[in-house]
């Protein structure tokens, strides 16, 4: 297995524990005491840290896991009508808000497995990054495993680059402005995910520039140079202008407010993704705002 920027950080023992979901602890242990766990080739630790692009080398595990479920045949229409781009080597998806982009956590059924089953095809397609089950737009997936050796590639190097619009609470003070704060990711109870600025967290920075006011919001573009886990929600939190709609780091007072313009979600999209193919020729996706914050923003506009 691949590391992406979901296991960047990540202690090897909870990467194998997650990867082999339902093999008890004392297992997970056996197998890296036993070296049959490799990184890179060589042994490691259960708390050696993981980066993004390191190779896992996973043992054959018998674990009985049940298959994901049939998607709909509407559904699977419907992810169809949703591809922006493809050739024979990469699909580009406008993933939609509320879909997870893979099984897990208590999702059974994600965008990929729904690709998956769209058509034969494309059974072994690969995600080659990821966007939270709330956040709409612009996701990359490879057909082939040189297209996702590449592109993971590109990604360690820094030669990817992502633009996304956000919408903030209040009237955004700041400018165009570089919040560099460093990030650590903390697990709560269950195993849940939560990011907090810290001096010892992994150095992060996010530009944000204004793009339009509102009363009581601020649409923003956000490039997230840096790729940590939560990096544009903690960064505007940080920043005293936590995004809409966010129930983790954001002001649920406020949101009370956009709920009543029909603002039900997470206000992130993912509007551009751009790199270099293998062929060295630039690639630039874009995805216009979800249809929902679209809306939002017009109810919005008129009551200035």
């Amino acid at each position: 297995m691949t590391v992406d920027e979901d296991g960047d950080g990540q202690r090897l023992d909870n990467f194998v524990a997650a990867a082999f979901k339902g093999l008890p602890r004392s297992r997970v242990y056996r197998l890296l005491r036993k070296g049959e766990v490799r990184v890179n080739g060589r042994r490691a630790t259960p708390k050696q840290r993981l980066g993004v692009g390191d190779q896992v080398r996973l043992p054959p595990v018998t674990l009985n896991p049940s298959a994901p479920p049939s998607a709909p045949q509407h559904l699977r229409d419907a992810l169809g009508d949703r591809v922006i781009f493809e050739d024979k080597k990469l699909i580009v998806i406008d993933k939609p808000a509320g879909m997870a982009v893979h099984g897990g956590s208590g999702v059974r059924l994600g965008m990929i497995e729904t690709l998956r089953q769209w058509r034969a095809d494309l059974a072994e397609a690969a995600l080659v990054h990821r966007l939270d089950r709330s956040t709409s737009g612009v996701v990359v997936v490879a057909k082939r495993r040189s297209a996702l050796r590449a592109l993971h590639a590109a990604f360690r190097a820094g030669d990817v680059s992502k633009r996304y619009l956000a919408g903030c609470i209040g009237h955004w003070s700041h400018g165009q402005a570089d919040i560099d704060l460093p990030l650590e990711v903390r697990h709560r109870q269950g195993g849940e995910r939560h990011v907090v600025v810290d001096r010892s967290g992994k150095p992060s920075l996010t530009r944000f520039a204004p793009q339009a006011f509102y009363d009581g919001l601020t649409l923003l573009s956000a490039e997230p140079v840096t790729g940590r886990t939560h990096q544009i929600r903690v960064h505007a939190a940080a920043a005293e202008h936590p995004l809409a709609g966010d129930e983790r780091y954001g002001d649920s007072q406020a949101d009370k407010a956009l709920r009543a313009v029909g603002l039900t979600r997470l206000f992130l999209h993912a509007q551009s993704i751009a790199f270099a193919d293998e062929s060295g020729n630039e690639q630039l996706f874009n995805c216009p705002l979800a249809g929902d914050l679209d809306q939002v923003l017009g109810r919005l506009r008129r009551q200035q």
